[in-house]
């Protein structure tokens, strides 16, 4: 045992908490900023490897993009 008096609840267990008070919560009250915000991509894992995170993700979009429009013909060029 390690000292601690702590107990958990059960793995599969669906109640809350006593403390836990949701009573006034709003369903969702959220949902429609957070999509808005949000634009989930999913890597395949090759391609996923390469990068360390998002920043990274990112920061070698916005090279491609530049590169793509320095490739553009001036009239085609956004």
């Amino acid at each position: 045992m390690n000292g601690n008096n702590l107990v958990s609840p059960p793995v599969n267990s669906d109640e809350l908490r006593a403390e836990y008070d949701f009573s006034a919560g709003v369903r969702g009250k959220h949902h429609q900023q957070y999509n808005a915000d949000t634009n989930v991509i999913y890597l395949d894992a090759d391609v996923a490897q390469a990068f360390k995170d998002s920043e990274s993700v990112n920061q070698s979009l916005r090279l491609l993009l530049e590169l793509a429009k320095r490739q553009l013909p001036p009239d085609r060029a956004a």
